[in-house]
């Protein structure tokens, strides 16, 4: 279908509020559903990070690299190999893999240059923005 043929489709029955009450009311079950799993996700990041977190004021107290291309590497075949079995693209599984392992590297780096340079626990270990966490 051509964008035109989607727009026209996206303004038909929709734009003039005639979609049938059971098609609203599946939809609406499925967005309910739909941000509960983001939820869930953004919960399970946030414990992952915190995981990491302590990993990284690991490394940094042992003066242990911040990268680990092993380990990344170890971790990318396990997660493509859950995505298939999941039925999901291995190759988004490798790329949402690749950009938190690229997060966690640049907290650990945060970390082991606050505790070379004395900075006392890390300052600003929480949160996003501000976020120390490694792994």
């Amino acid at each position: 279908m051509t964008t035109s043929n989607t727009n026209e489709a996206n303004t038909g029955a929709a734009a003039t509020g005639e979609v049938d009450a059971d098609v609203r009311a599946e939809l609406a079950r499925l967005r309910d559903s739909i941000d509960n799993i983001d939820a869930a996700v953004v919960h399970m990041l946030a414990e992952r990070f915190k995981c990491t977190q302590r990993v990284g004021h690991l490394k940094a107290g042992h003066q242990l690299p911040a990268a680990d291309p092993a380990r990344e590497a170890q971790q990318i075949n396990r997660l493509r190999g859950l995505a298939e079995s999941a039925k999901l693209d291995p190759a988004f599984a490798e790329k949402l893999l690749n950009f938190i392992i690229a997060e966690v590297i640049r907290h650990h780096e945060r970390i082991a240059d606050d505790t070379l340079n004395g900075t006392p626990g890390g300052a600003g270990a929480t949160g996003t923005g501000g976020t120390r966490t490694g792994e």
